[in-house]
């Protein structure tokens, strides 16, 4: 009887524990010193209450739920936990909302696992703009932000974690990461300021290492040298007389003959550099821009196949909306994980469309009907230009030539005799571009 007191209060004192750290939003150290006390008293119900509280305040609804059920059922009527469990229920929306975004999460760890960092960062993003307290979301997303060098925004991220729970041991670890990242980056642009100075020449900003001490001092020596030549000189006319003053006047001239020279080469050098400062300066700008815009383009595919992706799998968007989305992706932006997605998603879905477009577009092709079979043939060209053994390419370069569009129906036919050459329907649309090319 003792020993069971005994674990009670042990019990009591680390909930007190949890509820003080709870309070702070310490709740790693809270979710802690709960456990401690449900292992002293797995009976403690509002140690298991506030665990559920807790693990919710960090987005891990379905961990919250899972204490509170138990709770429940450990004691049924007067407990909390019933109104906490009626009230996640209540809300469908935003229960689906969560279930949603712990999906998304888990399928993000999968992205990273494969390579796919730029899949898994917008797909982070939408989670935690759908789960708000969703912990893990930060982290990971703030990681992978570190990870590309994005640290201002890896920054943002992980104070946001932080006022979430301000002792998780992850995000304490991220933090101090990017502070030494921080320090490491002042104090290389400190040195790297030490040793440039910048100026301006026109509209640009020139940046160029220091000189050196001798190099800026080389002017003073230069003077300095020529003073003392000048004084060696006096003390030799007064002891060598006219001859030796002619002779001592002719080095002194080709002494300055050389100083001029090297003034001359150094300040050619110094335009040269600051030539190649400029040139290299605007080659970057370029390059930066050029960079920056295959970026947006990836992201802008990335954000597409995500789109696509959403609508396939909650199949709320008809088939031939989602063809229109995915011809309309650009597959030379997307990474090894992003084009393995596109393609299993076009391999199942164009095959369909086209087996849906092709017989249509041939019957409105018999009966005259060009537009709507144009329109059909069109879409499944551009999905498979191999469909119908050629027959599609055929059709589509005979409508272009019936309605006097000569480029088109000659690039149409250029493809099919590519793919096709030497066969029936090669020689048929051959027939047809001599045809219209002896009208002319």
């Amino acid at each position: 009887m003792e020993y069971t007191k005994k674990l009670v209060y042990l019990s009591n004192q680390w909930y007190n524990d949890g509820l003080k750290k709870a309070n702070i939003r310490d709740l790693s150290g809270a979710i802690i010193s709960l456990r401690r006390s449900l292992q002293f008293n797995r009976d403690n119900i509002a140690s298991r209450n506030l665990l559920g509280l807790v693990y919710y305040g960090r987005g891990e609804v379905a961990e919250a739920l899972v204490e509170w059920i138990i709770s429940k059922n450990i004691k049924g009527h007067g407990n909390i936990a019933n109104y906490y469990i009626k009230k996640v229920q209540e809300s469908n929306s935003e229960l689906d909302a969560v279930d949603q975004a712990v999906k998304k999460y888990n399928q993000c760890l999968a992205y990273c696992q494969q390579n796919g960092e730029d899949l898994a960062a917008i797909q982070l993003k939408k989670v935690i703009s759908a789960h708000p307290t969703f912990l893990k979301a930060y982290q990971l997303l703030a990681l992978l932000y570190m990870q590309t060098e994005q640290y201002a925004k890896a920054r943002q991220l992980i104070r946001k974690a932080h006022r979430l729970d301000t002792t998780n041991e992850i995000t304490l670890r991220y933090m101090h990461e990017l502070k030494q990242l921080h320090k490491d980056k002042a104090a290389k642009l400190k040195t790297e300021k030490a040793q440039t100075v910048s100026y301006n020449l026109g509209n640009e900003t020139i940046i160029q290492p220091v000189s050196s001490t001798l190099k800026d001092n080389a002017a003073l020596l230069t003077i300095l040298n020529i003073v003392i030549g000048l004084v060696v000189g006096a003390g030799v006319v007064g002891l060598l007389a006219v001859p030796t003053m002619k002779k001592s006047m002719n080095a002194k001239t080709n002494k300055e003959i050389i100083v001029y020279s090297e003034q001359i080469a150094a300040l050619k050098s110094e335009l040269d550099l600051q030539t190649k400062e400029l040139n290299k300066y605007k080659a970057d700008s370029e390059a930066t821009a050029a960079e920056k815009e295959v970026a947006q383009g990836t992201q802008s595919s990335y954000e597409a196949l995500v789109s696509v992706i959403e609508h396939y799998n909650n199949q709320n968007y008809k088939r031939s909306k989602l063809v229109d989305e995915l011809l309309a992706i650009n597959t030379a932006s997307l990474g090894e994980v992003g084009k393995a997605t596109y393609d299993s998603m076009v391999n199942d879905i164009f095959p369909k469309q086209c087996a849906e477009l092709y017989p249509t577009a041939k019957k409105s092709y018999e009966v005259v009907n060009y537009k709507r079979a144009r329109e059909y043939l069109e879409k499944v060209v551009a999905m498979d230009e191999k469909y119908g053994e050629g027959e599609a390419l055929f059709m589509l370069t005979d409508i272009y030539l019936k309605q006097n569009e000569i480029d088109k129906a000659t690039e149409t036919y250029n493809r099919l005799v590519a793919v096709y050459p030497d066969t029936d329907v090669a020689r048929r649309a051959s027939e047809k571009m001599a045809a219209v090319k002896q009208s002319e």
